[in-house]
């Protein structure tokens, strides 16, 4: 099992598909990410050798921010906007959606279980 960015990538799966297990890294930048190293599309993540593993692993330190240095950066830029008060900041510190989504029905995922009002029967 091959260890990238403190992250177990599966083995039995393509390396395109594999490097897409380490958050930050999408199908773009796994494409990316073979091309630079000059992987084939079609092998496995079984079938390579530790120098390739060593190339991967040295081309996403040097070129992309991924894992927990991607995460803090999430936070530090949530909790910036939270800091300053501005909308998108009250929308994240009331835990509300962000980005203009109509709250009367729906965003459930974000309000988190619908809770029961008293005195609604009719």
């Amino acid at each position: 099992m091959a260890r990238i960015a403190g992250v177990n990538i599966p083995t039995g799966k393509r390396v395109v598909i594999a490097l897409q297990y380490i958050h930050g890294i999408g199908p773009k930048k796994a494409e990316e990410i073979c091309e630079k190293v000059k992987i084939p599309a079609d092998r496995r993540v079984a079938q390579l050798t530790d120098a390739e593993v060593l190339q991967i692993r040295e081309t996403i330190d040097r070129d992309y921010m991924v894992e927990g240095d991607l995460r803090r950066e999430v936070a530090i830029n949530i909790k910036r906007l939270m800091d300053l008060g501005c909308y998108r900041g009250l929308r994240h510190r009331r835990q509300l959606p962000v980005r203009g989504q109509r709250t009367h029905t729906n965003a459930r995922t974000r309000k988190g279980k619908s809770k029961a009002i008293a005195g609604k029967k009719k």
